[in-house]
C-alpha cells in the first residue's frame, strides 16, 4: 500500500464535520470584510445591525462570532496590521541619517494612504473602547520609535529636534496636508519633504 504524501492526506474541508467549521469561518470572514467596506466607505462606527446587513448574515451571527463590537475590531485591526506591516519593515537605505530619513517619507505616504479610514475610526471610537484606545497609544508608539530607530544619538538628545521631526512625519501632520488643507497625494507628499528637508539641512550630519 502506497503511504500517504502531503499531496494525498486529505484537506480539512474533507473531514467530517468540516462543513459546519467551514460555514462558520466563512460567515466569520464576510462579517471582518463588511466592517473593512463601511470603514473604508467613510461609515467610521458601523453598528453591529448595519456589519450584519453589509455581511448579509444575521444579527445573532455577529454576536455569535464577536462577544463584542470590541473583538470584531481587533480581528479587523489585525488584518489592516497585516497588510501594512510589510511595507513598515522594509529595509531602509540611504549613506546616511538624513538620507535615510526622508526616503521613509514615500513609504509612510503609501501607509497613511491605506490606514487612513481605519485610524480616524480607530481615533472616533477610542473613548467608548477599551482595545482601540490601546490600540491607538501603540500605533502612536510605533510610529514615533520607527523614526528614533533612525536618528543618532546627538539628535535624540536634542528634544525639540527630534518632536519636530516626528511632527512633520506623523499621521496627524498627513491628515492635515490630505483632508484639511485638500492637497492631493503627491502635493501633501512634496510638503512634508520640503519641511523635513528644511529642518534637517540646520541639524548637523
Amino acid at each position: 500500500m502506497a503511504s500517504a504524501t502531503i499531496l494525498t492526506l486529505p484537506f480539512a474541508s474533507d473531514l467530517p464535520g468540516d462543513g459546519r467549521r467551514a460555514r462558520s469561518q466563512t460567515s466569520r470572514d464576510k462579517i471582518v470584510a463588511a466592517v473593512l467596506h463601511l470603514i473604508e466607505g467613510g461609515d467610521l462606527s458601523p453598528s453591529a445591525a448595519r456589519v450584519a446587513e453589509v455581511a448579509g448574515v444575521g444579527l445573532r451571527s455577529v454576536f455569535r462570532h464577536f462577544d463584542d463590537m470590541d473583538t470584531l475590531y481587533q480581528e479587523v485591526s489585525e488584518r489592516v496590521s497585516a497588510e501594512v506591516m510589510p511595507l513598515l519593515h522594509e529595509p531602509v537605505t540611504g549613506a546616511t541619517w538624513k538620507e535615510r530619513l526622508l526616503q521613509i517619507v514615500g513609504r509612510r505616504t503609501a501607509i497613511f494612504e491605506r490606514i487612513h479610514p481605519f485610524r480616524l475610526s480607530a481615533s472616533y471610537k477610542r473613548f467608548r473602547s477599551a482595545f482601540l484606545t490601546e490600540e491607538y497609544r501603540r500605533t502612536l508608539q510605533l510610529e514615533a520609535s520607527t523614526v528614533e530607530a533612525l536618528l543618532p544619538a546627538t539628535i535624540l538628545a536634542d528634544a525639540l529636534s527630534t518632536r519636530s521631526i516626528k511632527v512633520i512625519l506623523s499621521f496627524q501632520n498627513w491628515h492635515a496636508l490630505r483632508f484639511e488643507q485638500d492637497l492631493a497625494i503627491e502635493e501633501a507628499r512634496e510638503v512634508v519633504t520640503r519641511l523635513l528637508g528644511d529642518i534637517l539641512s540646520k541639524l548637523p550630519d
